[in-house]
């Protein structure tokens, strides 16, 4: 059980709000700069291993499996942990496989240390949306968890550019260790900067089995959890083999250039921070669906092979496709008014699996049809994502 001195309940409001949401922002940055850094160096990584594309692609992926699968461990075991102690130590732990990857292992070993990763990732990621979802009024949660899915995409843009940077001067083992870096960077700031943010007691009232139960019975949560399976469905499966394109001809975008392709990500940072406050002015369904439009718009530019279509594409697919998921983070927090961790295990799980599923399946329609027929199949998944909305209904 979790308790703490009434003195320092109300301690986040004795700091200024936008300062509180720049601190999550890099909290955010830091503990997610993992997983999306290793796809700017993964032609390097494809010739470094001598594999093919989804092969490669698939192991860089794969801490979406170990995301998922922390998902559903927290959704068990989130109100029995000290939201605090356990987003430090799990960022400190991160440092770990992130060290070892740069030892440039097989490439079995690669993909159960990127699994690992995902584990603490994950961790961190659900015991952070937990903490803010108890930890903020229901005025300003939902601008701290817009400003932690900004930070996410921060993390996409200066991540991605700081990888390839580092892969292209330093070498790709380099390039691992100075990550390694940021996770223990990203431990010390939670260990000092939540440190007067004192968790909530949140003692779960239901066993695990019958929370997830309560949860899958409600159908706009279950809308929720298959919106964010579609959704990272779409970003990551675009993100890992839009690389390859842009590597080879006609495109052939050199290495170090490739990095600066992720300016892409520029427009979701001011974007982003948008997404709770149109949902709730315009409502959730409605912010969903002008989403996956905005996603869907980009589709048809990226096949135009040339340079300044694919960016536009890409910056539309970002544009969507991060601002559903600040939108549906919000959502399931508003949503589930009880067994928050429980719910918001259950959402990761579903959404990094949905990632993983993307970087399989795409990556398979890739290496056996091309390009073309891999944004068809994101199309298709665009538009489930759109039939889903029907079931989205604001909570009263």
């Amino acid at each position: 059980m979790q308790s703490a001195p009434a003195a320092t309940m109300n301690a986040p409001k004795q700091t200024a709000l936008p300062f509180r949401l720049i601190v999550i922002g890099i909290i955010s940055f830091l503990t997610l700069v993992d997983l999306f850094a290793a796809q700017a160096i993964l032609p390097s990584l494809t010739k470094a291993y001598g594999v093919t594309p989804a092969q490669m692609g698939f192991a860089v992926n794969a801490s979406t499996l170990g995301m998922a699968a922390a998902g559903i461990v927290m959704a068990f075991l989130a109100s029995k942990i000290n939201r605090r102690q356990g987003i430090w130590i799990s960022l400190a732990l991160l440092a770990v496989p992130t060290t070892l990857l740069g030892m440039m292992p097989d490439l079995a070993t690669f993909t159960a240390l990127r699994v690992v990763q995902g584990v603490f990732m994950a961790s961190a990621f659900t015991l952070t949306m937990a903490y803010l979802a108890e930890q903020y009024s229901a005025s300003e949660v939902a601008s701290a968890l817009a400003a932690y899915v900004t930070g996410n995409v921060a993390c996409n843009l200066f991540g991605r550019l700081m990888s390839a940077s580092l892969a292209s001067s330093f070498g790709l083992e380099v390039n691992f260790y100075v990550f390694a870096a940021l996770n223990l960077a990203g431990a010390l700031l939670v260990f000092f900067a939540l440190k007067q943010m004192a968790p909530m007691n949140d003692t779960m009232a239901k066993s695990p089995f019958a929370a997830w139960i309560e949860h899958f019975k409600n159908p706009p949560l279950r809308a929720a959890f298959g919106l964010g399976f579609l959704i990272l469905f779409v970003f990551l499966g675009t993100f890992t083999y839009v690389n390859f394109v842009l590597a080879r001809e006609p495109i052939a975008v050199a290495p170090m250039t490739l990095g600066l392709v992720y300016f892409v990500f520029l427009p979701s940072v001011f974007t982003t921070p948008l997404a709770g406050r149109a949902a709730v002015r315009f409502g959730s369904r409605p912010t969903f669906v002008a989403s996956f439009a905005v996603a869907a718009a980009g589709l048809p530019l990226m096949l135009v092979l040339a340079l300044p279509f694919v960016l536009a594409g890409l910056a539309l697919v970002a544009v969507g496709t991060f601002f559903a998921q600040a939108a549906a983070t919000g959502y399931v927090s508003r949503t589930a008014t009880t067994e928050r961790g429980a719910a918001s295990g259950i959402y990761l799980a579903s959404y990094y699996l949905g990632g993983l599923a993307g970087s399989a399946v795409l990556g398979t329609v890739f290496d056996m049809f091309g390009w073309s027929e891999t944004i068809v199949a994101l199309a298709v998944a665009l538009a489930l994502a759109a039939l889903l909305t029907l079931q989205i209904k604001d909570p009263r």
